[in-house]
């Protein structure tokens, strides 16, 4: 019988993904604020979230 990855590995690389994604959004919309175009940029912003974060839980979780 084979074993996935821990419950806690799972819920942390999630965790990682979401906080990325929400982080990178609220820089574009607060960079958006101050040119005038806050809701395009928070959608770029979460765009960039979305590749960054993959990258970032394939950098801590590729091991699992």
């Amino acid at each position: 019988m084979t074993e996935g990855p821990p419950a806690r590995g799972t819920a942390g690389a999630g965790a990682l993904l979401v906080g990325t994604i929400v982080a990178c959004a609220g820089a574009g919309l607060a960079l958006g604020a101050l040119v005038g175009a806050p809701a395009p940029l928070a959608i770029a912003g979460g765009a960039v979230g979305v590749l960054g974060g993959f990258r970032v839980v394939y950098g801590r979780f590729k091991d699992i």
